[in-house]
C-alpha cells in the first residue's frame, strides 16, 4: 500500500474501533454488539469452564439459550438490526471456540457481509487454530480479534488446561500447553502485523498465574496486542476450579494499574454471554432468545385513502393501515389513527405530531406511502423503521417491502428511501 492507502486504512480501523463497545470504553454505552452463538465445539478444556448452553439466568462466557445455523444467524441479525439501529458489531464468542467451528464462522460472516457491508466483525478464540486460519480471517473482513492467553510459561498454563485437542490428537500437561502457547503467540504476531486489532484476555487465577500476568502483558505487547483485559474467574459449579478462591476486585485493579504501564487495560468488560445483544450495560439477549426465524413477522404501516392502493402522501395521512408479512403471506391487522403531519403549522408542532405518530407505529418494521419528506424519513430510519415509496396495490407493496428488508435488496416498483 502507498502512504495514502495506509493512512486511509488506519483511519478506517480507528473508526471501527471507536464504534466497538469492547475495544473502546467511550462506545460501551452508545453502540450495541451482537454475539452469534454458532460455535458449539471447543478444542481445549479449561479448568474454570463449563459450557451450559441453556441457562437463562447466568451471564458469563460459554452460556447461550440456543445454537444457530449460519442462515438462522443471518435472519436473527436482520431482525435485531431492524429493532436496534445502534448495532454496529457482530461477534462470535462461542459457546465453544470460533476457530473450532470455522466452516460455520465463514458461512455466517459471508452471509452477513453480503447483507451489511458496514458491520464490524469480531472473533474471540483460544488461539489454538489461529495459524491455520489467519489469512481467511483477514479475507472475511474481521477487523478485531480477542485471544485468551492466560500465561506464556507452559509450566504455569499446564495447570489451567485439562487437555488440548490438536489436529485429532489429545495432549495434556506441558506438552498441550506448549502447543497452545506457540499457536497463540504466532497467530497474534501474524494478525497484528497485518492491521488486525488484537485484544488479549487473561483470566486471573489465584495461586496459579496471578504473579505471572505482568510478564504475559509485556510479551503480548511485543507481539502487537493493543490492549489486555485482566478478568476475574467466574466460579462455575461442576468445573475443576469451582472451589478455587477468587482474587478480589482490589487485587485485579492493582494488577491492572501495574500492567497499564506496559499496555492499555480494559476496565469495562462484562464477561458477556455467547448470545449477548445490546450495549454492555443493557444486555437484551433474553428479549431476542429463541426467536423463530422461520416464522419471522414483519409489520408495515401503509398510507392509503382507498384502503386498496398506496395512494397517499405520508404527511396527509390521518390513519394508517397495518399489515403483517409472515411466511410469505400478507395479512391485514387493523387501522390506526394519527394526527395529520403536514398542516402548515410551525416546526415545533410538526415535531410533536411526528413523535405521536412514531409512538403509534413503533412496532412496525416499515412505513409505505406514495411520497414522504426527507425529515420524517430520516427520523423513521434513525429508529430502525424502513421507509418505502410506491403507488402499488397494498398487498403487493407489503410483499415487496418485506422482500427488500429480508434480502437487503431494492425491489422493482418500490423505492427504499
Amino acid at each position: 500500500m502507498n502512504t495514502l492507502e495506509i493512512t486511509e486504512y488506519i483511519n478506517y480501523k480507528q473508526e471501527k474501533t471507536q464504534k466497538h463497545p469492547c475495544f473502546s470504553c467511550d462506545s460501551a454505552h452508545k453502540y450495541a454488539r451482537m454475539h452469534l452463538p454458532i460455535a458449539p465445539k471447543c478444542n481445549i478444556s479449561c479448568n474454570y469452564c463449563l459450557r451450559k448452553y441453556d441457562c437463562m439466568n447466568e451471564s458469563r462466557p460459554g452460556v447461550t439459550t440456543e445454537i444457530l445455523s449460519p442462515k438462522e444467524a443471518l435472519a436473527k441479525y436482520k431482525f435485531v438490526k431492524s429493532k436496534m439501529p445502534n448495532l454496529t458489531v457482530v461477534g462470535i464468542a462461542g459457546p465453544g471456540d470460533a476457530l473450532a467451528n470455522f466452516e460455520e464462522v465463514k458461512e455466517t460472516l459471508s452471509l452477513i457481509k453480503e447483507y451489511d457491508k458496514d458491520v464490524t466483525f469480531c472473533l474471540s478464540t483460544n488461539g489454538l487454530m489461529l495459524p491455520f486460519h489467519c489469512e481467511e480471517i483477514i479475507e472475511l473482513g474481521v477487523s478485531h480479534i480477542t485471544i485468551t492467553i492466560n500465561g506464556i510459561n507452559p509450566n504455569i498454563t499446564a495447570k489451567i488446561y485439562k487437555y488440548v485437542d490438536y489436529l485429532g490428537d489429545v495432549y495434556t500437561g506441558v506438552a498441550g500447553a506448549q502447543i497452545l502457547l506457540d499457536n497463540q503467540l504466532s497467530g497474534l504476531k501474524y494478525l497484528s502485523e497485518r492491521g488486525i486489532v488484537c485484544k488479549v484476555n487473561i483470566v486471573m487465577l489465584k495461586g496459579i498465574n496471578d504473579k505471572h500476568i505482568e510478564e504475559t502483558v509485556k510479551k503480548v505487547k511485543m507481539l502487537g496486542a493493543s490492549t489486555t483485559n485482566i478478568m476475574q474467574m467466574i466460579p462455575v459449579k461442576g468445573s475443576v476450579f469451582e472451589e478455587m478462591p477468587l482474587v478480589s476486585n482490589k487485587e485485579i485493579m492493582e494488577l491492572r494499574n501495574v500492567c497499564e504501564k506496559h499496555l492499555p487495560q480494559m476496565y469495562h468488560c462484562k464477561q458477556c454471554r455467547a448470545d449477548a445483544i445490546g450495549t454492555l450495560d443493557d444486555d437484551q439477549s433474553l428479549k431476542f432468545a429463541n426467536h423463530n426465524n422461520s416464522e419471522e413477522k414483519l409489520r408495515f404501516a401503509i398510507a392509503s385513502k382507498s384502503g386498496k392502493i398506496v395512494d397517499l402522501h405520508f404527511g396527509h395521512a390521518t390513519e394508517f393501515y397495518i399489515y403483517d408479512y409472515v411466511n410469505d403471506k400478507v395479512k391485514y391487522i387493523e387501522k390506526r389513527d394519527v394526527d395529520k403531519y403536514c398542516n402548515g403549522k410551525d416546526g415545533y408542532e410538526e415535531t410533536t405530531k411526528f413523535e405521536n405518530t412514531l409512538e403509534v407505529l413503533s412496532d412496525c418494521n416499515g412505513v409505505i406511502s406514495l411520497r414522504i419528506g426527507s425529515n420524517p424519513s430520516n427520523k423513521f430510519q434513525s429508529k430502525g423503521i424502513e421507509v418505502f415509496m410506491t403507488c402499488d396495490r397494498i398487498e403487493s407493496a407489503v410483499a415487496k417491502a418485506a422482500e427488500s428488508i429480508i434480502n437487503g435488496i431494492e425491489v422493482e416498483n418500490i423505492l427504499k428511501v
